[in-house]
């Protein structure tokens, strides 16, 4: 059986594996064709910098799907290289607020460097765990989650954190991937799997 810290370890290990290298093979699917087949629009990724966009690792376009009214403060919570921050900035205007939180630094460069590329002066970046946000309590209109429930066994605390920082009538929009059945007991537990 995996310890949490080590599996919080190995899912930063491979996040910061697929922002340094986004073109070499991984547990998980990476990049712009693995986003176009969630159904963010490709003439939108193509207006977006490459270096979020190559380097993507959601679960879903919850960014492209959620309703983010202009001046909205937006949390994206574990925010990966930076794509739904970047829609989410553009969706809120230049009067709103994009916080985007990830825990690997490398992807976190990644969204600093989309942001500047594409001239969006509304994102703040900070590097922190999703059940330890660097947030004060009703701080946040609109939350994003995209993919980081299943890989973090402090779930419990990811949802009261969430709770506490967006505020009274915000909304939260989440994506995660779900198993239909339990996966067979005599394949061998290693970090590759975590992902499956």
């Amino acid at each position: 059986m995996t310890r949490p810290n080590e599996l919080k370890e190995g899912v930063r290990r491979a996040y910061s594996a697929a922002a340094a290298h986004p073109e070499f093979e991984h547990p998980f699917p990476v990049g712009r064709g693995f986003a176009e087949s969630l159904g963010y629009p490709p003439e939108q990724l193509a207006e977006l910098p490459a270096i979020s966009v190559d380097a993507f690792a959601g679960v879903s376009n919850v960014a492209v799907t959620a309703e983010i009214p202009l001046g909205a403060t937006v949390l994206d919570v574990g925010c990966g290289s930076g794509l739904d921050s970047l829609i989410a900035a553009a969706k809120t205007g230049p009067l709103g607020r994009v916080i985007g939180v990830d825990f690997s630094g490398t992807m976190l460069d990644r969204t600093r460097r989309g942001a500047a590329e594409a001239g969006l002066f509304n994102i703040e970046i900070l590097e922190a765990d999703a059940e330890r946000l660097l947030l004060g309590d009703a701080s946040v209109d609109v939350a994003l989650v995209n993919g980081i429930f299943n890989l973090n066994p402090e779930r419990d605390a990811i949802f009261r954190e969430l709770a506490r920082v967006v505020r009274p009538g915000g909304v939260v929009f989440a994506a995660e991937l779900i198993l239909r059945g339990p996966q067979e007991a005599s394949q061998p537990t290693d970090e590759t799997n975590w992902f499956a």
